[in-house]
């Protein structure tokens, strides 16, 4: 049976969040998957909530509809959690990923989710602001989402974090992205 996934990811515009989609679909693609990433806006703003979509298959993705029911949610920014509904349409067996400082069980109260639900945590903004000074959680959630699902493997990810933000930042904002992304991977909780 082949292996596939779908993942939400929710984050407020700025945060990068649709950056991380676009950068997990180019690492599943370069270790041979098959992928889809897009994102959905609202507002067009700073600060306004989005969201972003991930397809992962180890085979081709003939479906081009929204992700309706997703195994992960990735949540960039906690207090989205009161202001939209993170659990919306999330499988039995689902993941959540949430950037927080909070303990995952203190989460997991919070998202009120199923005990067959996984809550995983990372602080994600701490771990951005630590590594290139910036409150961008996108690399560090990047890293966590690697490590709890294993779609792709640590050193791929981090090849095409490179690769993306080569295009775009000097060195020591690649290399603070780098080391975010390993952080995320060596600091999310599992609750």
């Amino acid at each position: 049976m082949a292996k596939a996934i779908e993942i939400r990811w929710h984050g407020r515009g700025g945060q990068g969040t649709v950056t991380a989609a676009k950068v997990l679909a180019d690492a599943c693609l370069s270790g041979g998957g098959y992928v889809q990433a897009f994102p959905e806006y609202g507002p067009e703003r700073a600060g306004a909530p989005i969201r972003a979509f991930n397809r992962i298959s180890d085979n081709v993705i003939r479906m081009y509809g929204p992700v309706l029911h997703p195994k992960v949610v990735s949540i960039a920014d906690a207090t989205l959690i009161d202001a939209v509904n993170v659990t919306e349409g999330t499988l039995d067996d689902a993941i959540f990923l949430v950037n927080t400082s909070r303990d995952p069980k203190e989460v997991r109260a919070k998202l009120k989710v199923k005990d067959s639900q996984k809550v995983y945590t990372v602080d994600a903004t701490k771990i951005a602001v630590d590594s290139f000074g910036r409150p961008l959680p996108n690399s560090s959630m990047l890293g966590a989402i690697c490590k709890i699902t294993e779609v792709v493997g640590m050193d791929v990810l981090l090849e095409n974090v490179k690769k993306s933000f080569g295009k775009k930042f000097a060195q020591k904002i690649i290399d603070g992205n780098l080391n975010a992304a390993k952080r995320g991977y060596e600091e999310v909780r599992e609750g």
